[in-house]
C-alpha cells in the first residue's frame, strides 16, 4: 500500500502554504485527502442540519407571505371584510368596524410590521445558505484542483522514469554497437 503524505506536505507541495496557513476550507480539503475520504457536500442539507425551529418557521412565513394564494386570499379577506361591515352588519345594527375601517388598518399594520422582518431573516438564511453552498463549491473545486495535480505528479514520474529506461537502453546499444 502506497504511502499517503502527511497534510503539511500536501500543503507546502500543492498549495506552496505552510500549514499554519491553511484556511478552513483548505484544511479540511487536505484532511479529506489525506484520509481518503469525499469532500462534496449538498449545501441545501448542510443549510437544513443548520437550521433553527426560527429559521424554519421563517421560511415557511415568507414562502406563504410571498405567494400569489396568499395575495389572492388576503385580498378576498379585505373585500370580505369592507362588505360585512359596510352592508351586512350594517342591516343590523351590529358592524363593528364601519368605514373608514380603524381596526382593519391596524391590523394590516400590524400584519405588515411583523411580516417584513421575518421575511428578512428568510432573507438573511437565504444570504447564509448561499455563502455555505460557495464554500462547499469551494472545497469541491479545491479537492478537485490538487486531486489534478497529484495526477500530473504521477504521471511525471512515470514519464520521467520510461524515459530514464529508454535513454539507459539507448545507452546500452550506444555502447556495445550492433548486435552481430
Amino acid at each position: 500500500m502506497a504511502h499517503r503524505p502527511p497534510i503539511a506536505d500536501l500543503a507546502l507541495r500543492l498549495l506552496r502554504k505552510s500549514p499554519h496557513a491553511l484556511d478552513a476550507e483548505e484544511r479540511r480539503v487536505l484532511d479529506s485527502m489525506d484520509a481518503g475520504t469525499l469532500v462534496a457536500r449538498d449545501a441545501a442539507d448542510e443549510a437544513d442540519l443548520r437550521a433553527s425551529v426560527g429559521d424554519r418557521l421563517a421560511d415557511k412565513v415568507a414562502a406563504i407571505g410571498g405567494s400569489w394564494g396568499f395575495i389572492i386570499g388576503f385580498s378576498v379577506v379585505l373585500v370580505g371584510w369592507m362588505l360585512l361591515n359596510t352592508d351586512v352588519l350594517a342591516r343590523f345594527g351590529w358592524q363593528f368596524d364601519p368605514y373608514p375601517y380603524i381596526f382593519l388598518n391596524l391590523m394590516l399594520s400590524t400584519l405588515a410590521a411583523i411580516q417584513a422582518p421575518v421575511i428578512m431573516m428568510s432573507q438573511n438564511r437565504q444570504a447564509a445558505k448561499d455563502r455555505l453552498a460557495a464554500s462547499l463549491d469551494y472545497e469541491t473545486n479545491l479537492r478537485a484542483e490538487l486531486e489534478i495535480l497529484r495526477l500530473h505528479e504521477k504521471l511525471d514520474a512515470l514519464v520521467a522514469e520510461r524515459l530514464a529506461t529508454l535513454e539507459a537502453k539507448i545507452d546500452r546499444l550506444a555502447n556495445t554497437g550492433p548486435a552481430s
